[in-house]
């Protein structure tokens, strides 16, 4: 078996071998390379793994994030739900891990994290702490809304009562997206990823994304980005405005998306990952979504503890609460240059 990182003649034999293995995500596509690197600057690995005739046996992109404040690690992947080791047996993944540790110790790293859907043949610590909330769809729109409880039905009309109308679009509805959404990753006291970002996975996924907008009026109020694959429809990101919260422009947008999805002959559409019991969980149940684990592995050097970079850590708190006070405005510029290290 042969160890190594990807080169730009390997691109079709990459992207076939993605489209082709049953446990490949949206985020192993190779496009993701590009955006990562474009949007965020960042150093990508992306390794794959060669039996003795040349064929593809596993594949294991990972981004390189460095920061003074957050230290430096590899993530399978960074920004997005999915990613790890995709391989076709243990052997294979076993090795396109060994060969990554490698490289992690010679890049003095202090962990990688790798974010599966299942469960992974190997020691490593993990974290099941999230799950993707996921709804098979039927065949049509129609079934779908007959299958919806009276609540959930009445909670979606109720934002058209007050005059609030649904647009989907691409880059014509990516200001209204990134107005909203970059509005309300202040209040949650997030930094926000630039507009430059959302615009490179429109153009390099052109065929496979939507944004979906909630306008009252002329004023966006809720607005959601979707990514589409191997009959999944994914909404990664959405947004709502906090003072129109009580007219439920949210449920208008998440039935819109459904919608959108059944009219394309998507079969699962994908809420998000979520802790389980919290609100964005039962928001997402109540539409019918179901759990799925997720496994987070970890390989951390000299065998420390398991890192965690996330909002729920205490340590955070005091600078959440800070900039949940700062100008919309200013959050939009220093924002971008901190979180392309927060994974």
């Amino acid at each position: 078996m042969l160890i190594r990182l990807y080169q730009p003649h390997d691109a079709a034999r990459w992207n076939e071998y993605v489209r082709g293995s049953s446990s490949a995500t949206l985020y192993h596509s190779l496009g993701w390379k590009g955006v990562i690197e474009r949007s965020f600057n960042q150093r990508t690995y992306y390794w794959l793994a060669e039996d003795p005739s040349g064929t593809l046996k596993g594949i294991f992109p990972l981004v390189h994030l460095k920061s003074f404040l957050f230290g430096s690690f590899m993530v399978s992947l960074p920004y997005f739900n999915y990613g790890g080791i995709c391989a076709d047996d243990d052997a294979t993944q076993s090795a396109l891990l060994e060969a990554a540790i490698q490289h992690a110790l010679d890049e003095d790293v202090d962990h990688l994290e790798m974010r599966h859907q299942a469960p992974m043949t190997t020691r490593l610590p993990f974290k099941t702490s999230k799950v993707s909330m996921r709804l098979e769809l039927p065949g049509c729109a129609d079934e779908l809304w007959k299958a919806l409880g009276t609540k959930v039905r009445n909670q979606v009309r109720r934002p058209e009562k007050e005059g609030m109308t649904a647009r989907i679009g691409k880059a014509d509805e990516l200001e209204s997206f990134y107005t909203v959404f970059s509005k309300n990753m202040r209040d949650l006291g997030t930094p926000v990823y630039s507009r430059r970002f959302f615009r490179n996975i429109l153009e390099v996924f052109p065929e496979s994304t939507w944004i979906c907008t909630v306008y009252q009026g002329r004023v966006p109020v809720a607005s959601g980005f979707l990514v589409g694959y191997k009959g999944i429809l994914e909404i990664p990101w959405a947004s709502s405005l906090a003072e129109y919260n009580r007219y439920s422009p949210n449920m208008l947008l998440y039935w819109t998306a459904l919608k959108l999805a059944c009219d394309n002959g998507f079969k699962i559409f994908d809420f998000g990952r979520s802790t389980l019991g919290e609100g964005t969980y039962r928001f997402k149940e109540q539409w019918g979504g179901q759990p799925i684990p997720l496994y987070w592995y970890y390989w951390v050097r000299d065998g420390g503890a398991v890192p965690d970079l996330n909002p729920g850590n205490p340590k955070y708190r005091t600078a959440i609460a800070i900039w949940k006070r700062l100008p919309v405005g200013l959050s939009k510029l220093i924002g971008p240059p901190i979180v392309r290290n927060l994974p």
